[in-house]
């Protein structure tokens, strides 16, 4: 089932939001800090995020902003203001849905249920195999060696565009461009990171393999073997 982040600093609210989520089936996490929840929408995946415009760090319009730099998961907004160019705003800079407290709870779970739902990829046959891998585009899923990779949504990205063309030498603006996000952000040295991780859980797999290739100065590359 689908998880939920949950990032709402009053107590009461995110308890009964993980209830009525939980109840659903969903599995839920919780952050009280916009800062901190950017952090985790960074290193693990999510399939939609319920972000209160309200938070005492960061504004949840500023926090969508950067999470929209480097992630398109579904937000629902919960808010005290129901003024329409809140609503506008919200909406305009990357939210999927917007919820004005208070709130049924229940409501909440339908439309999360909805905005999954609405994303949700049509059936398609998987992609054939490419040397060790297989890539399945519309579930967002690569398989190594017939086991499949547990990963973030960026490591996938970045697996995904090395696979389209093997062998290709891609620098790191080149995969932050595949990744939809600006050079100058300050975000470049974070795909030497992000590649470390990959080459991590494929070698969880086969130990002895090195199929992403570094190229000192350059970039990397994606040998199959």
């Amino acid at each position: 089932m689908a998880t939920i982040l949950i990032v709402e600093d009053e107590a009461a609210i995110a308890d009964t939001l993980v209830y009525a989520l939980q109840a659903e089936g969903f599995t839920t996490r919780w952050s009280t800090l916009a800062g901190e929840a950017l952090t985790l929408l960074e290193c693990e995946a999510f399939d939609l995020v319920i972000l209160d415009v309200g938070l005492p760090d960061i504004s949840g319009f500023e926090a969508c902003k950067r999470l929209r730099r480097f992630s398109d998961v579904p937000v629902m907004f919960l808010t005290a203001r129901n003024d329409e160019i809140d609503r506008v705003v919200g909406l305009e800079i990357g939210a999927d849905d917007y919820v004005v407290k208070p709130f049924s709870p229940r409501e909440v779970a339908a439309r999360v249920k909805a905005i999954l739902k609405r994303m949700s990829p049509r059936e398609a046959p998987p992609k054939p195999a490419e040397g060790p891998f297989r890539l399945d585009s519309e579930r967002v899923r690569i398989d190594y060696h017939g086991q499949p990779l547990s990963l973030t949504r960026l490591e996938f990205q970045l697996l995904q565009c090395l696979l389209g063309q093997p062998e290709r030498v891609f620098s790191r603006e080149q995969l932050l461009d595949a990744l939809g996000v600006a050079a100058d952000v300050g975000y470049e040295r974070n795909i030497d990171s992000h590649i470390k991780s990959l080459r991590a859980k494929l070698r969880q797999i086969a130990p002895q393999a090195e199929p992403i290739q570094t190229h000192r100065g350059i970039g990397y590359s994606l040998k199959l073997e």
